[in-house]
């Protein structure tokens, strides 16, 4: 599994690229936490761990950068994301 965290604004991004069996690529998964602003220290907003319903990107920096982008619409739009 590749892993990477981003800061954006009151949240934490935590994005991952999960490598699928048999070489079909890679799947994006999110992880939006709440860390500032909140009446608890840490909160979870939003989780998805199949983004874009399990599509396989063909690498992992591809498939972070998606879900990098996913967790900032989530922030951004305080909704669900793609």
């Amino acid at each position: 599994m590749h892993f990477e965290e981003i800061d954006a604004g009151d949240y934490r991004i935590y994005a991952g690229a999960i490598e699928r069996p048999r070489s079909f690529g890679y799947v994006a998964a999110v992880v939006v936490m709440r860390v500032k602003g909140g009446s608890l220290p840490r909160q979870e907003a939003f989780r998805d761990e199949n983004l874009a319903g399990g599509y396989g990107w063909a690498s992992p920096a591809d498939a972070l950068r998606f879900a990098i982008n996913a967790g900032r619409d989530v922030v951004m739009c305080g909704g669900r994301a793609a």
